[in-house]
């Protein structure tokens, strides 16, 4: 059994690598509130965000993490200031633009979930780009979630399935759980086995409702510029320690 010992102030938190979350999703909340307290405009607050993202990533290939899906932009998020809105996706822009160097040489493979409809051109070009030069890499999946929505995820399925039935392709006795899930953004991706949210909000925001069924969450009150590698271990290790019955005893 391989341990990972890191030391915070007089406290060893201790991880076994034998027992890590295959797939770890995160809602990263709580930059505008950062930036807030420190009396920045909460574009600054955004961009912070981005830093720490990219320092998770590099913890999670540390941690031989296979899945890592953060929740980058909900469809509700449309309702928010023009500006903050143009400050998030130029951040969403920069990052895909600069992909090669983001991932510093690591085995990474990105993957965007979501609806490309209403994303500007250019953001469409680049994810098709970064998904195609990333596609062989073997490492940690990074999936963004980008303009998603669980809801409309599942509404998205149930229409496909509505297609294949009036074609004749899928007869309604034949649809199941997998019916579903085939068709979800996420098709192919194991469901997370431990859900991270900041900030101290203790919701699931429409974020991966179908994926989530038997997901362990864990909820910290640290605004997500703060976020840092303890506090991911200290969420794996609470992970660690739930006993995961999946309905049974």
């Amino acid at each position: 059994m391989r341990i990972f010992k890191g030391f915070f102030g007089n406290k060893a938190e201790e991880v076994d690598y034998g027992r890590m979350p295959l797939h770890i999703a995160i809602i990263m909340d709580g930059n505008g509130r950062w930036a807030k307290k420190r009396g920045l405009p909460r574009n600054l607050g955004h961009r912070e965000g981005s830093n720490t993202l990219r320092r998770v990533v590099a913890d999670c290939c540390d941690l031989g993490i296979k899945y890592l899906t953060v929740y980058a932009f909900s469809k509700e998020n449309w309702k928010r200031p023009e500006n903050e809105v143009e400050a998030l996706m130029g951040l969403l822009l920069e990052y895909l633009k600069n992909a090669d160097r983001e991932l510093a040489g690591r085995d990474i493979r990105i993957r965007i979930l979501g609806d490309a409809a209403g994303l500007s051109e250019e953001i469409v070009r680049e994810i098709a780009r970064v998904e195609r030069s990333t596609r062989d890499n073997k490492g940690l999946n990074l999936l963004i979630a980008l303009n998603y929505g669980g809801r409309d995820e599942i509404v998205h399925a149930v229409r496909s399935i509505a297609e294949a039935c009036a074609r004749n392709k899928l007869k309604a006795e034949d649809i199941c759980e997998t019916t579903i899930a085939e068709r979800l953004y996420s098709a192919g991706i194991p469901d997370p086995d431990l859900v991270i949210r900041t900030s101290g909000e203790k919701r699931i925001s429409n974020f991966l409702l179908w994926q989530s069924a038997y997901a362990e969450f864990w909820f910290t009150d640290v605004l997500w510029p703060d976020f840092g590698k303890r506090h991911l271990l200290n969420a794996i290790k609470e992970y660690q320690t739930r006993n995961r019955r999946f309905g049974g005893i």
